[in-house]
């Protein structure tokens, strides 16, 4: 009777251990995927950052652009005012 009983609890032992061993393989896979996730989202956000400044800096660019075609026009169209209004006296 004994013999079984500590045969039986060996067993168990065993059982238990295999599991908890088990646990640990699936917990260590649980916290590689997340880092591994963890990793992904990190360059992600790093990529759209990088994509975002680009983008903002060709808006800035073109702005700039704009502004200088802007006062270009304008001036020309101040040098035509004053050559119209010269011409009339």
């Amino acid at each position: 009777m004994i013999i079984r009983f500590a045969a039986l609890a060996a067993m168990t032992s065993l059982a238990l251990a295999a599991c908890s061993q088990k646990t640990q393989d699936h917990a260590a896979a649980a916290t590689d995927q997340a880092g591994a996730a963890t990793a992904s989202a990190a360059q992600d956000t790093a990529a759209n950052a990088n994509a975002a400044a680009a983008d903002t800096r060709a808006a800035a660019d073109r702005a700039g652009d704009n502004a200088s075609a802007a006062a270009a026009k304008a001036g020309r169209k101040a040098d035509a005012a004053a050559d119209a209004a010269a011409n009339t006296k």
